[in-house]
């Protein structure tokens, strides 16, 4: 898996992203938590996601509860929620 290899490793700006995905948030959560332009952590999110180390998400209106979906629009991330994943969350804490 790419995310092993020592050429992904993470950035302070991607550690800081994942810091806060440990529950499901919102795109403007992560832009209050993590002190960077949203032009970075757009790009930053990007990667963490293209190396499957965040999951995109959307709610459900009708279950009240959050669903992993592979369709997401990088010009409407206010649209979506992200949750780091198992990968993510070990990459976060160094293993």
């Amino acid at each position: 898996m790419p995310s092993h290899d020592p050429q992904y490793e993470l950035s302070e700006v991607q550690f800081d992203i994942l810091d806060a995905l440990y529950f499901v948030e919102s795109y403007d959560h992560i832009l209050e938590d993590a002190p960077y332009p949203e032009t970075v952590v757009r790009a930053e999110m990007h990667t963490l996601i293209d190396r499957g180390w965040v999951q995109v998400m959307r709610l459900d209106e009708e279950k009240g509860d959050y669903l992993r979906t592979a369709i997401y629009d990088l010009d409407n991330m206010r649209d979506f929620y992200y949750l780091a994943t198992k990968e993510g969350l070990l990459k976060h804490n160094g293993h």
